[in-house]
């Protein structure tokens, strides 16, 4: 049978664009729809945007600092309106690059909803277009709460074009993104309190770290209340939101809030993809059923990235479309690792990890070394921040290989970029004393800890 297409995309997010990309680059017909934004999640209401917002948030903070070494920085404001339109013409560079790309690499680019006729069929708007595979690269979607007034919660998709930028804000949840933008909203002049259900915030993360940034965060305006959540949402003649909170021993108080931003997970996007007509398995939560080869149980549709719910970073689905790409028109072997994947969260101050925390390592049965330092960066010594770092290898006491790094405090995720290729090669504790640090910085005290806490 003659398809249209050696490959039809569903999605031009990271891994969507980069898989249609480089098997268009191995010769193969290529088409990629997507009816929002090129670029996905990642480049439009995600990673780029948000880092330009901490970028933009750390600024306050260095206006305080810079008065310890001698600058009078002066009066200072925000406004909002400066940050969001130029981060929009940022983007839409981004979105014209990504177009770019795909011309130039061959991809035939269509703009709408593509939805799955039949194991080799696509349908865009009134067309349809036959495939030899098909590959489900469309990311996922913010969850929204069930509390009455929910309607009037924001999320990570509002966020980066709101009208006004809020006075007051209540951050509803205790993940990544959630941490992340209650120090933008702080460090940008909002009156800040993130709430959270249970007793820490960034569950999955190694306890020694979680405990630490909450207290590192605490040193700042913005307010953290634990065991407490959202029971109901008023919005007011005025606009404002009155906000009933409750405790997990039942007691209840209000707030009274220009905003609620809620970030309490994300679900895979499929809706209207035609799942169903064509049988593809999903599992509980509604992720894509596949197998080591990306392949759903239905043999020529595939799907990579936060849709199928393995590793939900941008990082990650460019690996597997990259992949499948090589695999599927240059014969290379399928292969993604996903050990060793390094991390950051961009809260105030930065967490950086990779590889296992002190309690993984404990539940695999590995005899472990902990080593690990906190101190007072130089940086804040003339500055009067009291704002500490904490640096914690974890070292694997049968073989004294280094299987786990972690750091919370500036810059923290470029320092944990360059020691994931060294854990990743296998570097021992003893590689690490040996190497000679970078000095002054606070990156050489990976390399200076000597003496084992555990």
């Amino acid at each position: 049978m003659a398809f249209d297409f050696d490959l039809f995309v569903i999605g031009a997010g990271s891994g969507g664009v980069r898989a249609s990309r480089i098997s268009a680059q191995y010769g193969a017909r290529v088409a990629v729809a997507e009816d929002l934004y090129l670029g996905g999640t990642c480049v439009n209401v995600g990673c780029v945007p948000k880092k330009l917002f901490v970028y933009a948030s750390e600024f306050s903070q260095s206006f305080h600092s810079a008065t310890g070494f001698g600058w009078n920085v002066g009066d200072s404001s925000f406004t909002w309106e400066t940050l969001r339109d130029n981060k929009t013409e940022e983007i839409s560079r981004l979105n014209g690059i990504y177009g770019t790309m795909l011309d130039r690499a061959g991809v035939t680019t269509i703009n709408g909803f593509a939805s799955i006729v039949d194991p080799h069929t696509v349908k865009v708007g009134d067309k349809t277009y036959s495939a030899e595979r098909i590959l489900i690269a469309t990311g996922g979607w913010p969850n929204k709460p069930s509390f009455p007034g929910a309607e009037h919660t924001i999320t990570s998709n509002d966020i980066f074009s709101l009208k006004s930028w809020p006075k007051s804000v209540l951050v509803h949840g205790g993940g990544y993104i959630a941490v992340e933008f209650a120090g933008i909203f702080d460090g940008l002049g909002c009156d800040t309190e993130l709430l959270y259900r249970k007793e820490l915030f960034l569950r999955g993360f190694d306890k020694e770290v979680r405990e630490f940034v909450a207290k590192q965060m605490s040193l700042r305006d913005l307010r953290l209340s634990f065991n407490t959540d959202i029971q109901s949402i008023e919005k007011l003649d005025d606009g404002r939101l009155k906000v009933t909170l409750v405790s997990n021993d039942g007691e209840t108080s209000e707030r009274l809030v220009d905003a609620v931003f809620t970030a309490i997970g994300r679900k895979p996007k499929t809706s209207g993809l035609g799942l169903d007509t064509c049988g593809v398995e999903v599992d509980a939560k509604g992720y894509i059923k596949v197998n080591d080869g990306f392949q759903t149980n239905v043999p020529s549709i595939f799907a990579l990235g936060d849709v199928v719910g393995r590793m939900e970073l941008t990082p990650v689905a460019l690996a597997e479309g990259m992949a499948l790409a090589k695999h599927w028109f240059d014969g290379q072997p399928l292969k993604v690792g996903y050990d060793n994947i390094p991390t950051a969260v961009f809260c105030q101050p930065n967490i950086g990890t990779v590889g296992l925390s002190e309690e993984q390592a404990k539940e695999r049965g590995i005899n472990i070394q902990v080593f690990a330092s906190e101190f007072r960066a130089m940086k804040n010594t003339l500055s009067g921040s009291q704002e500490r770092t904490l640096m914690k290898l974890i070292v694997d006491a049968s073989n004294d290989k280094v299987i786990g790094a972690h750091m919370v405090g500036p810059d923290a995720g470029e320092i944990i970029q360059g020691l994931a290729i060294a854990i990743k090669a296998g570097a021992s504790k003893a590689d690490f004393d040996e190497t000679i640090g970078i000095h002054p910085t606070s990156a050489e005290e990976f390399v200076t800890m000597r003496e084992p806490r555990s």
